[in-house]
């Protein structure tokens, strides 16, 4: 049964002053008023390569803090908001499915308390604020302009842009999805409002003729873009259908930015639950990792547990056979080889085994769950069959008791990690121990443009920062049709990138997109509103 929020927050120990309620289910919690150190056990939800419609990890990670609670451990969820551009495109909603599911789920769909749409503005007022430096030719003067636009919708047509024709200086700039905007990324590895503002200042916009960066602290647009975003910094905290608290705070993409819900999240409820259970967009091999890199090096903190999300569907699709939706279990087989892949990378960065949590489907095949199940014996790891979407908690016990033993058994986090690369490494050498490390290739590379970018960033002074490689979601290469496990490949990086503010540079790898497009059939087309039996509109159709 749903739980009202403020009744979750008081039963976590939040204080009434700490509570700003958002209309019906929904709050926001003010996480510097609540006065206790982060002591849960972080829990990593990642996948092993998914199809285009994604493999439940939402769903699960749902159904394991429902599991959980349901065997008294102190739970909460830790998730990321979902981007309109995927809701009205392909991937659909995330808010869970069935009865793993976080409600309200349409207004968390579609505007939530407009979070996402603070970081459009305060992107967009940078832009602006840029431009107008440009038109009244103020000091430092910008050379060459390389903060563009973004908009939390999918529109391949403003990809590249031309802007300025009514001014002096006209030039070709870019829309971005929000999703992908340096301020996302800024606002989910902010520890604090400090370091937000901070971070906020160090954003890099342009640069001078002798190459060195241009910050928005130059331009004098951060203070104003902190204003906007003060509101967004303040988690939001909802409940799952089971009466289950979950923050939902933070949107990155994962094949673009680090994938992974704010760390002022993370860490609030690390000061409210025992266990945090929370998900890294997409395969290992991108907000897996990242979650490491990024967000558990900024926040100072590990994993305790990783579980990784499995499917039946995907396997099939990654033996070669693209109808996934059919029973196949030698493409199965095959496909199992991507799930070898990522925990043998796992075994590589020194982490703990996983727990392999396969999210069951109706057309399943007991033959398909077999060889996953024999192949997990040969790989040393345990796996448990889920049943989240139908039953909820009770289809989840079984992943939440394999969980609460592997916490048991190992009490400290995550000791043996090993990140890939050193601070101290060149951006080539971190890009190739990606490669080698997590992805397995047999190195990288860099193409003329990024040689050329990298040494603008050396100018800046820059190349201490760690790496964010953007890459395909679709396979462990950087080519989406090398399905299940590629064979030995080469890492090509096409483009670097300066993320000053959010302290990395990101490495796009391949044809990667930083504003989708929509499809030939968009969700969109069967989305509209409808008058329910209680007299009030309502939304009908979305995922």
């Amino acid at each position: 049964m749903l739980s009202d929020p403020i009744t979750l927050a008081r039963e976590l120990g939040v204080p009434d002053s700490a509570v700003e309620p958002r209309g019906r289910g929904i709050i926001k919690v003010d996480s510097a008023l609540v006065d206790a150190p982060p002591k849960g056990r972080v829990v990593l939800v990642t996948a092993m390569t998914p199809t285009p419609a994604g493999e439940g990890k939402t769903t699960t990670t749902i159904g394991l803090v429902d599991g959980l609670r349901r065997r008294g451990v102190r739970a909460v969820g830790a998730l990321r908001e979902p981007s309109l551009g995927p809701l009205f495109g392909r991937k659909g909603g995330a808010v869970g499915g069935g009865k793993s599911r976080v409600e309200p789920a349409d207004c968390i769909n579609l505007h939530f308390t407009g979070d996402i749409h603070a970081v459009t503005s305060a992107h967009n007022l940078l832009a602006a604020i840029v431009d107008n430096h440009l038109f009244h030719e103020l000091s430092p003067r910008i050379a060459k302009v390389t903060w563009g636009r973004v908009l939390d919708m999918n529109d391949r047509h403003l990809r590249t842009v031309e802007v300025g024709f009514s001014a002096k200086r006209p030039y070709r700039s870019r829309f971005d999805i929000t999703a992908a905007s340096e301020v996302m990324a800024v606002l989910c590895l902010s520890s604090s409002v400090e370091d937000l503002r901070a971070r906020l200042d160090r954003i890099v916009v342009g640069v001078d003729e002798q190459g060195h960066g241009i910050t928005a602290k130059d331009v004098g647009a951060s203070g104003a873009m902190a204003a906007i975003l003060l509101d967004a910094t303040r988690p939001n905290l909802v409940s799952t259908l089971e009466g289950s608290p979950v923050f939902i705070h933070g949107g990155p993409f994962a094949n673009v930015a680090q994938g992974t819900s704010t760390l002022l999240q993370t860490n609030l409820a690390r000061r409210l639950a025992d266990v945090v259970v929370t998900e890294a967009g997409f395969a290992f091999d991108l907000g897996g990792f990242k979650f490491l890199d990024l967000k558990c090096r900024a926040g100072g903190f590990r994993p305790a547990a990783v579980v990784l999300v499995v499917t039946v569907r995907a396997l099939r699709f990654h033996g070669g056979n693209a109808d996934f939706t059919k029973p196949d279990a030698a493409a199965v087989t095959r496909g199992l080889d991507n799930i070898a892949a990522h925990v043998e990378s796992m075994g590589r960065l020194g982490l703990p085994k996983p727990i392999l949590a396969i999210n069951r489907f109706p057309d399943d095949a007991a033959d398909e769950l077999g060889a996953i199940h024999d192949r997990a014996r040969a790989l040393d790891v345990l796996a448990v069959d889920g049943s989240y979407f139908a039953d909820g908690a009770e289809g989840a016990l079984a992943l939440a008791d394999a969980l609460t033993a592997t916490l048991a058994g190992h009490r400290t986090d995550s000791p043996d990690y090993r990140a890939p690369y050193e601070l101290a490494d060149s951006i080539p050498t971190k890009i190739e121990k990606i490669a080698t490390t997590v992805l397995g290739a047999r190195g990288a590379t860099l193409a003329p443009a990024a040689q050329d970018e990298l040494r603008v960033i050396e100018r800046m002074g820059l190349p201490h920062l760690p790496v964010c490689l953007a890459k395909t979601h679709l396979s462990i290469s950087d080519d989406e049709h090398k399905k299940g496990r590629p064979a030995p490949y080469d890492l090509t990086v096409t483009s670097l990138r300066v993320a000053a503010g959010a302290g990395f540079i990101v490495a796009l790898c391949g044809p990667i997109l930083t504003m989708p497009g929509l499809p030939k059939e968009p969700a969109a087309a069967r989305i509209d509103i409808e008058r329910a039996t209680d007299g009030r509109w309502r939304v009908r159709g979305l995922a």
